[in-house]
């Protein structure tokens, strides 16, 4: 390992301690019903980085993975410990986005966005029809002794894990094949590549940690319904997030989500029936004016720097 990179790992470390801090400031209610909602978004953002920002597949699946961990932690706490049932949401996730990305993955563009868009959709109907038909209501109660601190703990562990992992790959065969297939996938195809199993595999790592998310965030609503667990506006929100932030780089989506949360919260606090209209606007904004993210526009600016110094 490089010394550079060494510096780089005990600085984000170092940052990560920091904000593992945060619980213990004294009366900071405020605080924390901010700062879980952006290291439950950070974590969304920054793993569906890892599987659409190199293969360029807008997935909208994440509400699917989400909401399976979210039921899978309501429906099991009474019979199973709470670190299982987070094991079992990554399994339930990791085998769901399997299944989906094994019979879509060839698809590209539009189909694959609509198709992942349905699933969660396709789920909810799935749920709803179950309670109805056989638990007599239309969600499930989780009663935990789980406070809003250890909700924020384990999104921080998460995403660590989830730059950990990033990182790794970034630096292995994987993360190579990825990086040609996301340039030219044909290209891939030729080179020997599997193309197919390189994308299914970071689909299930993306489909794991949102499935553990929503297990996380669970005991922090209480009652988990249908259209709260599998809401389209999630999968919405860790898009443009994600895209706000730029998603070439692994540190690129946080850039998206912290400004993104604050002025979100802002929005649905004082105008909430005008979210869904603020978020079509910020997608056209992204897509139109920073294409490629924060991130991009930072790099372009740092490039033009040094290229003056060099001059």
């Amino acid at each position: 390992m490089k010394q550079q990179e060494l510096i780089r790992l005990v600085l984000v470390a170092l940052v990560f301690g920091l904000l593992a801090l945060l619980p213990l400031i004294p009366a900071n209610d405020r605080l924390m019903a901010l700062a879980v909602p952006i290291a439950m978004y950070a974590v969304l953002a920054t793993s569906w980085s890892l599987f659409s920002g190199p293969t360029h597949y807008i997935s909208l699946a994440t509400a699917a993975f989400y909401g399976v961990g979210a039921y899978t932690l309501a429906n099991g706490l009474e019979v199973f410990s709470y670190p299982l049932l987070l094991l079992m949401a990554a399994l339930l996730g990791g085998g769901l986005a399997a299944l989906v990305g094994m019979t879509t993955l060839r698809l590209s563009g539009v189909y694959f966005v609509i198709f992942t868009l349905g699933l969660a959709e396709l789920i909810r109907q799935l749920v709803t029809w179950y309670q109805n038909n056989f638990t007599g209501s239309r969600g499930s109660y989780v009663f935990t002794d789980i406070t809003e601190a250890q909700i924020y703990w384990q999104l921080l562990g998460l995403l660590a894990l989830v730059f950990l992992l990033g990182w790794l790959i970034n630096r292995s065969r994987l993360g190579f094949a990825i990086r040609i297939i996301g340039n030219d996938e044909l290209v891939a195809r030729h080179s020997g590549i599997n193309t197919a199993r390189t994308k299914v595999l970071l689909f299930i790592l993306s489909g794991a940690f949102a499935a553990v998310v929503g297990a996380v965030m669970a005991p922090r609503f209480v009652y988990v319904e249908p259209s709260m667990a599998f809401s389209p506006q999630l999968s919405f929100m860790v898009v443009v997030m994600a895209l706000l932030g730029g998603v070439h780089r692994l540190w690129g989506p946080l850039l998206g989500v912290v400004p993104f949360a604050i002025v979100w919260e802002l929005i649905a606090a004082n105008f909430p029936g005008q979210t869904v209209l603020f978020m079509g606007l910020a997608f056209l904004v992204v897509v139109y004016f920073i294409p490629q993210g924060v991130a991009g526009v930072l790099e372009q600016q740092l490039h033009k720097i040094r290229q003056r110094r060099g001059g």
